[in-house]
C-alpha cells in the first residue's frame, strides 16, 4: 500500500508542476530601442581669425572660403550649419569631447592627426610659405639661420619647420602666436624677421600690402586641407564626402575658389 500511495502522490506533483508551467505568465518582451533623433544641424569649429579661410567682417559677421564651403555643403545634405569659434590649439579636444561636429578651417591632413581625427578626402592644396619684410636679406631657408621666426601655435607650419631639424635648430627663436595676423603684424612692427604660414592665408595679406611684405621661393613643403571629423561619426563622414565631390563635379566649389582667390584652387 505504502509503494501504491508513493507513486499516487508522485504523478499527482508531476501534475500540478505542469500545471504550474502551464498557467505561468509568459516572459516580457524586450523593450524597443528608442529611435536616433535625426541629426539636422552640424556644429563646426574654427579659427575665426584666419582670413581667408574663416574670419570675421567690419560687420563682425563670420565670412570666407571655408565658411562658403561648409554653407553649401550643409545646404545639400539638408542641414543647417552652425560656426563655432574655438581655440586651434585645442581643435581635437573640442572634437573628441563633442562640443563641434567637424573641424572646417584650413586643416591640414597628417599622419600625426589621423591618429585621432577621421578626415575627408583633401578639397585643397597649401604650402607652408615664409613671408618677410619687402626689404628684408632673407631670400632663401639658409638665411633663416639666427632669425626670429613666427608661425601660429598649434598649426601645421609649426609641424612642417620642425621636420627640417637642421633648418629649425638653426633659428634664434621660433615665436609662437594665437593667430596668424597677430604674428604678421609683429613682422611688421619688426619684433620678428620672417612669419611661416598657410600660403591660402599669406597671399591673401601679401596681395593685400604688396609692398609691406615678399613671399621666398623657398618653402617648408606642400599639405593637403580636409574636413576634421570623429573617428566613430561614419554617417556623417559619408555624406560630408559625398557633398564635396559633388560641389567639385558640378563646379560649385570653383565658384567659391575663384570668389576668394581668383582662380580655382579645388584640389
Amino acid at each position: 500500500m505504502k509503494k501504491i500511495a508513493a507513486v499516487a502522490l508522485l504523478s499527482l506533483g508531476a501534475l500540478l508542476a505542469a500545471c504550474s508551467k502551464q498557467e505561468s505568465a509568459p516572459a516580457a518582451a524586450e523593450p524597443a530601442p528608442a529611435p536616433v533623433a535625426a541629426v539636422t544641424k552640424i556644429v563646426v569649429g574654427l579659427d575665426d581669425n584666419f582670413p581667408p579661410m574663416g574670419f570675421r567682417d567690419e560687420k563682425n559677421e563670420l565670412v570666407g572660403f571655408d565658411i562658403d564651403m561648409a554653407k553649401e555643403a550643409a545646404k545639400r545634405l539638408g542641414l543647417e550649419v552652425e560656426f563655432k569659434p574655438i581655440d586651434w590649439s585645442a581643435k581635437e579636444a573640442e572634437l573628441s569631447g563633442k562640443r563641434v561636429d567637424a573641424l572646417w578651417n584650413g586643416l591640414t591632413i597628417t599622419e600625426e592627426r589621423k591618429q585621432n581625427i577621421a578626415f575627408t578626402a583633401p578639397y585643397m592644396e597649401n604650402h607652408q610659405i615664409i613671408v618677410v619684410p619687402a626689404n628684408s636679406p632673407i631670400k632663401t631657408k639658409a638665411d633663416l639661420a639666427g632669425k626670429v621666426v613666427g608661425a601660429q601655435e598649434g598649426s601645421s607650419a609649426v609641424d612642417a619647420i620642425k621636420k627640417e631639424e637642421a633648418v629649425f635648430k638653426s633659428f634664434k627663436e621660433l615665436k609662437t602666436f594665437g593667430d596668424n595676423v597677430t604674428a604678421l603684424m609683429d613682422l611688421t612692427t619688426g619684433r620678428l624677421e620672417a612669419v611661416v604660414v598657410d600660403e591660402v592665408v599669406g597671399r591673401y595679406y601679401v596681395a593685400k600690402k604688396p609692398g609691406d611684405y615678399a613671399v621666398l621661393d623657398d618653402n617648408f613643403g606642400t599639405e593637403e586641407y580636409g574636413v576634421g571629423l570623429r573617428k566613430d561619426d561614419t554617417d556623417l563622414h559619408g555624406k560630408i564626402d559625398k557633398a564635396l565631390a559633388d560641389m567639385k563635379q558640378d563646379g560649385a566649389a570653383a565658384k567659391i575658389a575663384e570668389q576668394w582667390f581668383g582662380k580655382n584652387i579645388i584640389k
